[in-house]
């Protein structure tokens, strides 16, 4: 015969298995029209407790059965992190908390090179005689 608790925790564990799927942490991936896909990635905790007492009877005639008083609670705590985001070749994570501005200045820097190159290519006078 199962104990009331164990019925107690299975109930909540299978809630709590239906709150947070793998969907919860990577969520659906959102195509834009040029083509980038963004994905949302989550930080996902959960806490949960059972507890319970049976209780002795006196009475002869209901000696096979316990009174039982339980109860269980669980809390899931579900927060952004930030924000994959694939766009051809490139995959980069864009985090939502904090200030990343060293992060985001290395993602430029490449782009930043280009451009200067680009513009002194441009500003450079042709040699005579082309």
């Amino acid at each position: 015969m199962e104990h009331p608790i164990e019925s107690l925790m299975r109930t909540a564990m299978e809630n709590i298995r239906g709150i947070v799927d793998v969907n919860t942490v990577v969520g659906d991936p959102v195509e834009t029209p040029d083509g980038t896909v963004i994905i949302p990635v989550s930080r996902v905790a959960c806490g949960f407790a059972a507890g319970g007492s049976a209780f002795a009877i006196e009475q002869p005639e209901t000696a096979g059965e316990a009174p039982f008083g339980g109860g269980s609670g669980a809390g899931v705590s579900v927060q952004p992190v930030g924000f994959l985001v694939v766009k051809g070749d490139n995959v980069r994570l864009l985090p939502v908390d904090g200030n990343h501005l060293a992060e985001r200045l290395l993602d430029l820097a490449p782009w930043v090179l280009e451009k200067i190159e680009e513009m002194r290519r441009t500003r450079e006078p042709e040699p005579p005689g082309r």
